[in-house]
């Protein structure tokens, strides 16, 4: 069986202990959970709007991953939660500046609710 390592730091907001890890490093990737618009020294959710939301997971997206030794130009795979599909437009505004050349594969869906009742949460995995 692989063996797997728990990514912590810092820079991006804590996890719920016990519940979830930051990021998991195993078989030279790293999945990180999902990450939502929260900045990492207050632990509340950044003012603004979708975009701004945006930027705020990517940068925590971004930290996670420098702590496992990767970054955003080796992400494989990214999922997008919107809780509103009319925030599509304006999220890939600021989604298409990250990740490099190569763009990674994607998906993007609507669902319901998501954690806080934030508009925004993404997932992502890379190599390291």
């Amino acid at each position: 069986m692989a063996e797997k390592t728990a990514v912590l730091t810092d820079k991006a907001p804590k996890p719920l202990a016990g519940i979830y890890s930051q990021a998991i490093k195993a078989n030279g990737f790293v999945f990180v959970s999902g990450a939502v618009p929260m900045d990492a020294d207050t632990m509340k959710i950044v003012d603004g709007d979708i975009q701004v939301h945006t930027h705020q997971c990517i940068k925590n997206l971004a930290a996670i991953l420098e702590a496992s030794g990767s970054d955003l130009s080796k992400v494989v795979k990214v999922n997008v939660f919107l809780s509103d599909m009319g925030n599509f437009s304006a999220m890939n505004e600021v989604y298409s500046q990250y990740w490099g050349e190569v763009k990674p594969c994607r998906t993007c869906v609507a669902v319901k609710t998501l954690p806080l009742n934030v508009d925004v949460e993404i997932e992502c995995t890379a190599t390291y």
